[in-house]
């Protein structure tokens, strides 16, 4: 690093926690777990098949508390806890390996597994247990309950809060991303013209190296705790 950073935004993405056992998204022909995204991801394909839907997603939710964080978790968290300046690690993700590994300034921008949200009225709730017998909503009591994930053709959230975060940072961290997913892949953009430095840790070139300052590839579990151990040096010696 050419300069102690203050202010730090991380975008993660799937690469980050393929190496825990999940699934990074999906595959070349356009499948998820043998599904096509338009069934599975999609507000139309809820409404269209909602049974489908739910049981696929009930899978991902039981199958997501059976894995644990790996090495590029918990170095961002340690980094959480370390850092003294402003930090905020966005994820595409929608599982808790972050939080599991101890972090505490985490952004869900594509919603989580573990919760759920009311069609009817909008409230969310921790949900561990399948959506597909229907339960009712704690809030309003209606059977609404849907999976509080941002599907294709809906807004991520927190986009506010996220460019604020942008404008302030002076370093920004894509680890895991492929580059190919907006608005999250125009945030290294964003970043490099509001005058952050940029770097790029992924397990290989990504659809948007080349707008990175700085590009590590390699394992995320063997590229981040290094990259934390140089901040964390960095830092304690400024």
């Amino acid at each position: 690093m050419d300069e102690t950073p203050k202010n730090i935004v991380i975008l993660t993405g799937a690469g980050i926690s393929a190496e825990s056992g999940i699934d990074t998204f999906r595959d070349a022909g356009g499948l998820w777990e043998q599904h096509r995204v338009e069934d599975v991801a999609t507000p139309e394909g809820f409404a269209a098949n909602p049974d489908l839907v739910q049981r696929f997603y009930d899978a991902r939710r039981a199958a997501v508390q059976t894995v644990e964080p790996n090495g590029a978790h918990e170095a961002l968290a340690r980094l959480d806890r370390a850092w003294k300046g402003e930090l905020l690690i966005v994820t595409q993700n929608v599982d808790d390996l972050h939080e599991r590994a101890g972090a505490k300034r985490v952004l869900h921008m594509h919603g989580e597994l573990l919760s759920a949200l009311c069609a009817r009225c909008e409230t969310r709730h921790r949900w561990s247990a399948p959506l597909f017998d229907r339960p009712p909503c704690h809030g309003c009591g209606e059977q609404a309950l849907r999976p509080d994930v941002v599907w294709f053709g809906e807004m991520p959230y927190a986009m506010d809060r996220i460019y604020a975060a942008l404008r302030a940072a002076d370093l920004f961290a894509s680890i895991g991303t492929s580059g190919a997913v907006y608005p999250a892949a125009g945030f290294v953009r964003d970043a490099r013209e509001l005058g952050a430095r940029t770097i790029e840790l992924n397990l290989e070139r990504s659809e948007g190296s080349h707008w990175f300052d700085e590009a590590r590839h390699g394992p995320a579990g063997q590229l981040v705790p290094h990259w934390v151990d140089e901040l964390l040096a960095g830092a304690d010696q400024a």
